[in-house]
């Protein structure tokens, strides 16, 4: 096994600023590396990612410290029938018809409400004020919660997803982490009771009815899914929007196909996904020894998958560190299941539930944008910068255009 003498640390500011350049050299020199300050074993190239992700003797038992102290327990930490029966549950609700008939007037009402508080300016920070937004709203929206408490949820959102990001274990992000699961459980528990009694067409009250051979979730079991829901949803859709403006953008003639076909709206979701990803990592724990990248990770060790870095490797894509929507790996009509090419969602037995409705909501947001901005470009002297770690996306993204 390699040490990381020669490798930016993952927790460095030189990292952080350039990821891609360091996961070149992971995927050349190391790929299997161990990473001391986080005790874990990284993974780089992407066959070594995606079996992380598919083989069953990679385990979600890292959820155990990593979700479960903001969360409670999830879905992500069951496995076999357990597991099944409580996906089966919650995924109706996130499945093309259901989703179409019951949350796409949803997420319209939502991306247009935003944009119209500034399509008449012809100026718009989209990451500040819109796509942070956008998918929180959606999910409140869609468990019949109350907006007016959208300034709480942003704040739960934000605590939330500092602490599964938390590598260093900075002791104030950890304690924001745990007073934030206090503060969603006293919010969310009281309504899922009085949902019970008083049920809707929302997904709150899907989640309160739904029963398989006799099981239901309890109470602890929504709260949790609805805090993960929360994370994962609002997180992903936020960067996922912004990044495919910057990258649009950045090819003038890819922006002027997909505005001439906005089916190609998807395709460029996808290529987005691979090039730069909303989540860089994703992390597994071995429940035996397992030989991978030429050398053993120890059962129980914990082993981070690098996204970012697996779906920019040359053994799986051409030319893969230029952006390329009409690309031949990608597929549109996989990228968004469980036979999907990249690896942003994750893969096997615990991909992403959400994948169909994160899509939905950038089609939706995307093609309402582009309506409203018509010759949309970069504010004057403005280059695009990413930022973070575990999650990954432009950090303000100042736009002009004719309104």
């Amino acid at each position: 096994m390699t040490t990381a003498r020669e490798i930016p640390d993952i927790l460095s500011k030189e990292f952080a600023a350039d990821p891609y350049s360091a996961y070149r050299v992971l995927r050349e020199d190391a790929p299997l590396l161990w990473h001391e300050p986080t005790r874990s074993h990284i993974l780089s190239r992407y066959e070594d990612v995606a079996r992380a992700f598919r083989d069953p003797v990679f385990t979600t038992a890292n959820y155990d410290w990593q979700l479960e102290p903001v969360h409670g327990r999830t879905i992500l930490q069951l496995s076999g029938r357990e597991h099944s029966v409580r996906r089966a549950l919650v995924a109706p609700a996130f499945r093309g018809a259901e989703l179409q008939s019951r949350f796409l007037p949803v997420i319209e009402r939502n991306s247009r409400r935003l944009i119209d508080r500034f399509r008449h300016a012809g100026t718009v920070e989209l990451v500040g004020d819109y796509s942070t937004h956008f998918p929180v709203n959606v999910i409140v929206d869609m468990l019949g919660l109350d907006q007016a408490d959208h300034a709480r949820f942003h704040r739960w959102y934000t605590a939330n997803i500092a602490f599964l990001g938390n590598l260093s274990q900075a002791p104030d992000v950890a304690a924001a982490g745990l007073r934030m699961h206090d503060e969603f459980a006293a919010y969310m528990i009281p309504i899922i009771r009085a949902r019970r009694d008083d049920l809707g067409d929302d997904l709150l009250s899907s989640l309160c009815r739904a029963e398989i051979d006799g099981t239901r979730m309890s109470d602890e079991d929504i709260k949790a899914f609805c805090s993960l829901l929360l994370a994962a949803g609002g997180e992903t859709t936020d960067k996922a929007i912004a990044a495919v403006f910057v990258n649009l953008l950045r090819h003038p003639d890819q922006l002027a196909a997909v505005r001439a076909d906005r089916t190609l709206i998807a395709r460029a979701l996808a290529e987005t996904l691979r090039f730069t990803p909303p989540v860089h990592m994703i992390m597994r724990q071995p429940a035996e020894d397992v030989e991978i990248a030429g050398g053993v990770v120890p059962a129980g060790g914990t082993v981070i998958g690098l996204i970012g870095a697996a779906n920019r490797d040359p053994a799986r894509y051409a030319d893969p560190d230029s952006f390329d929507l009409f690309r031949d790996e990608l597929s549109a009509a996989t990228a968004f299941s469980a036979a999907a090419d990249h690896l942003a969602f994750a893969l096997g037995r615990h991909f992403c539930v959400g994948a169909l409705l994160a899509k939905t909501e950038v089609e939706v947001g995307v093609g309402q944008l582009l309506d409203a901005m018509p010759d949309v470009r970069f504010a004057d002297g403005f280059t695009p910068v990413e930022r973070g770690l575990f999650t990954r996306g432009p950090a303000a993204l100042p736009l002009v255009f004719t309104a």
